[in-house]
């Protein structure tokens, strides 16, 4: 049964005078004037002349009554009187009408309804509730129908009768409409009837039926064909596929449903591509053939090929499509001749194109489609599109070079690069050959490789070897310059011993010394930058580092004009790194955002934790995968230039002005970073601000022990580090007084190969009472070993030394005498100063540059521990 509903529309109709109104309110009064003359005659009030009177009003009143009531009726039932048109134009109609008012009474029939229900002899036929109520399913509709219309709704429903309306034949079905009429007279007086429509439409009922049984015929022919057959919307939903292609994928057709399943997850190869690339007009139909290959259920790859029709969408009706896959064969006749290559042609991963004299793209496989999807669309190739709208347009002239090459019949062309045309991030190798057999315009074949990717990695590459490169001469230069610094620093304590307060160039000796504890704070930046400072590691949580300088970093960029964020993950996870330092590294990123935003704004450090699989969406190729603590510096400054980005890490290169900066603060950081096996990446935008991203690993305990231990001094600390305040100020070193030399003839080898640095070490320790023989290689201190038998109480020795370095001395002559103890001096530390010892290995450290102060006290206390 088919149902259809709709709200009905409410017609007004205009009506004469005369109305129903009127006829009911003469009666109202008609019958008061009776009662009430009969009453006043009954009781004697009225004389007989004036009853008279009122009894002539009255049959006035009665015959006006009686043309109302009239009037009336004739309104109130139209079927009463034939209209001189609506009458015969219902009665000429084909479709057979009824009218019935508000209580179901029919109130009129045209001539066809007559000849429906058989009554052709002017009787009256029978009501449509006589009619329908004898077989349930029209009685039902008829019900619902009903329902519907004195809701003020249109309805239509099917039904079909086991016998016709008029009693004889066959079955018939039947379509009966109900339409809501309200009818408003002149006075404002509403009332309702209800049209209804019977038709028969068993002619068209059957007709649907052989249509229907021919659609099964097709569907059973497609369900049997040994081809493929689908159909697809606009999003690429399959909508509908036959037997032979569900069995190909392994679907279950009593299961399958509608829009579930994606063409692009039954296609495979680069067919899917092809498929994306075709786009048809809106109302238009494009068909293309399309080699590609069927993913199975088993893993494996069906080929096969498609015959593509698809229609454009149009006038709100989305795009649809229709696909017949035809099953080949692999290894066989069907591999050979032009399917075969075509297939070969849009599999291969390399993007292939033939082109003419021109440049303009004569064939392309769906490779090189899908490498340039915004500038190329499948239907542009063979009509005019030329590769040189694909690449940069400072690199079209090797094209062109190119082309005219392979025009000329040359054997060998260079391969040559280019750039996207509207992305310069992507770059390609493109190889270009005479062409020969590819059709009569193509005079060359050329290939496409995107080498975006090891562009990429070559910048990165070229930009971390550079790094290094510097690195290292920094580190050999920041050893060789704390040399100096500690020669300086040894001679200004020397003379200020011998000066006073009072003598003219006192003064001048302490902004010596002061200025050289500045060098020596360059020295220990480069070393950062070259990450060959000794570090202090530490299980830590970021957070808490952050929150610990937290008051020294709003000291730094204090002002009302900037404002300071933090936004901490909760449960970071621990990092491994040296806490002092890495507090270092964020408040010199905070300094510099603060020299960033000179007008104000707004400073934000962000923690969060990274896990591997999300490192990818960072974009950073050089981060390897696995779980980081990511900690972000940003500020809304005044942002980096590009053509400055690349530079901000390398030493001395800064943007301010001279005085105000040395280019170490960033070149530091980066060291910090680095040494830490974390990752430190910059991403800026020219008046918008700039982010520090910086990458450590998260650390995974081993047990309970950690896994990586720092080198140890002779009390089994941690070797202090080269950044300790110590360096700068003398509150580390044990005071004068405290330090009681008092009978001490301690014998001490001092082992350096500068002069300067040996001789102002040996002139400090013997001013203060100990007896100093002086080496400069590691074989000459052996040397004054064996010469004195061992009779030395303390080694004081650099790390870095020409014939024997520092660590190997040790181990030589902890041989022959195993409890003599050692202190190295070093302006750095690199890997072998902790590889190439002892794991049980004690000794004390003393950092360059150093001064008087502090050579005694680590003397000192060697000799107290000992």
């Amino acid at each position: 049964m088919v149902r259809k509903s709709e709200k009905a529309a409410k017609p007004v109709v205009r009506r004469g005078p005369g109305s129903g109104v009127v006829a009911k309110l003469a009666l109202v009064l008609l019958i008061l004037a009776v009662i009430v003359t009969i009453g006043y005659q009954y009781r004697g009030y009225l004389p007989e002349d004036i009853l008279l009177a009122i009894l002539g009003l009255f049959a006035v009143l009665g015959v006006f009554f009686g043309l109302a009531v009239l009037t009336g009726l004739a309104e109130i039932f139209p079927g009463a009187r034939q209209n001189s048109f609506a009458g015969p134009f219902l009665d000429q109609f084909p479709e057979a009408v009824v009218i019935t008012d508000h209580r179901d009474r029919m109130v009129y029939a045209n001539s066809a309804y007559g000849r429906l229900t058989g009554v052709t002899d002017g009787g009256s036929p029978p009501s449509l509730e006589a009619l329908l109520s004898e077989e349930p399913e029209s009685s039902e509709t008829l019900y619902r129908l009903t329902q519907s219309v004195r809701g003020g709704d249109d309805d239509q429903e099917e039904f079909r009768l086991a016998h016709p309306l008029s009693g004889k034949g066959e079955a018939r079905w039947y379509r009966l409409s109900a339409r809501f009429f309200p009818v408003t007279d002149s006075r404002a007086h509403t009332r309702n009837f209800n049209i209804w429509q019977v038709s028969d439409i068993t002619e068209e009922r059957q007709e649907q039926e052989r249509y229907f049984k021919e659609l099964q015929k097709a569907i059973d022919y497609l369900d049997h064909a040994p081809v493929g057959f689908l159909t697809s919307d606009g999003q690429g939903k399959i909508r509908y596929l036959n037997a032979t292609l569900a069995g190909w994928l392994g679907i279950d057709l009593a299961g399958f449903v509608a829009g579930t399943v994606r063409l692009a997850d039954v296609v495979g190869g680069e067919g899917m591509t092809l498929i994306d690339t075709l786009a048809a007009e809106p109302g238009q139909r494009l068909s293309e053939t399309v080699e590609a290959s069927l993913r199975l259920p088993s893993g494996r790859h069906m080929p096969v090929t498609l015959l593509h029709d698809l229609t454009g969408g149009r006038d709100g009706h989305p795009a649809e499509s229709r696909t017949v896959v035809l099953k080949r064969e692999e290894g066989k006749g069907a591999e050979t001749g032009l399917a075969g290559q075509g297939r070969f042609f849009d599999d291969t991963p390399m993007a292939i194109a033939t082109l003419d004299r021109d440049g303009r793209l004569l064939t392309t496989n769906a490779r090189f489609l899908a490498m340039f999807p915004d500038l190329l669309k499948r239907d542009e190739v063979g009509r005019g599109a030329r590769i040189g709208g694909l690449i940069e347009e400072g690199d079209r002239q090797k094209a062109r070079d190119a082309l005219a090459a392979a025009a000329d019949g040359q054997g060998e062309i260079a391969p040559f690069e280019v750039r996207h045309a509207r992305d310069d991030a992507r770059h390609f190798r493109v190889f270009v050959h005479a062409a020969r057999d590819c059709g009569p315009d193509a005079v060359a074949l050329v290939y496409v490789i995107e080498i975006s990717e090891q562009k990429a990695l070559e910048a990165q590459m070229a930009r971390t070897q550079k790094l290094n490169a510097v690195a290292t001469l920094a580190g050999g230069i920041a050893h060789d310059f704390n040399n100096v610094l500690t020669a300086i620093l040894l001679s200004a304590d020397h003379l200020l011993l011998q000066s006073r307060a009072s003598d003219p160039e006192f003064a001048d000796l302490v902004e010596i010394k002061r200025n050289a504890n500045r060098a020596s704070g360059l020295v220990r930046q480069l070393l950062a930058f070259s990450r060959q400072q000794t570090m202090r590691p530490e299980v830590v949580d970021l957070n808490d580092v952050i929150g610990d300088n937290r008051m020294m970093i709003e000291r730094l960029t204090g002002g009302s004009d900037i404002r300071l964020t933090t936004d901490f993950a909760r449960d970071l996870w621990p990092v491994r790194t040296d806490p002092g330092q890495f507090g270092q590294v964020i408040t010199n990123l905070c300094v510099n955002a603060r020299d960033a935003m000179p007008e104000g704004g707004t400073l934000t450090i962000s923690t969060r934790n990274i896990a591997a699989g999300e490192v990818a969406s960072l974009g950073l190729r050089e981060v390897p995968e696995r779980d980081y603590v990511e900690i972000e510096v940003a500020d809304t400054g005044t942002g980096i230039p590009p053509e400055v980005l690349d530079k901000i890490f390398e030493p001395f290169f800064t943007t301010k002005d001279v005085g105000k900066g040395t280019g170490l603060g960033l070149a530091m950081v980066y060291g910090i970073v680095t040494q830490s096996g974390g990752f430190l990446n910059a991403v800026s935008e020219v008046g918008k601000g700039t982010r520090f991203i910086i990458l450590l690993p998260r650390h995974q305990r081993v047990g309970t022990e950690e896994t990586v231990e720092a080198p140890k001094d002779h009390k089994g600390q941690p070797i202090a580090s080269a950044f300790s305040e110590g360096n700068e100020s003398d509150n580390e070193a044990p005071r004068e007084e405290d330090m009681d030399l008092t009978g001490q003839s301690a014998v001490v080898l001092l082992v350096e190969d500068e002069d300067a640095v040996r001789r102002s070490g040996k002139r400090m320790l013997e001013m203060r009472g100990f007896t100093v023989h002086e080496a400069d290689t590691g074989v000459h201190a052996l040397k004054i070993l064996e010469k004195l038998e061992g009779a030395v109480d303390i080694v004081v020795s650099d790390v870095v030394m020409p014939e024997m370095d520092g660590p190997t001395l040790l181990r030589e002559a902890r041989k022959e005498y195993p409890e003599l103890k050692f202190i190295f001096v070093s302006g750095y530390a690199d890997d072998a100063f902790a590889k190439n010892l002892p794991e049980d290995a004690k000794f004390g450290f003393l950092p360059k540059p150093y001064n008087l102060k502090q050579l005694v006290a680590a003397v000192w206390e060697m000799l107290r521990e000992g």
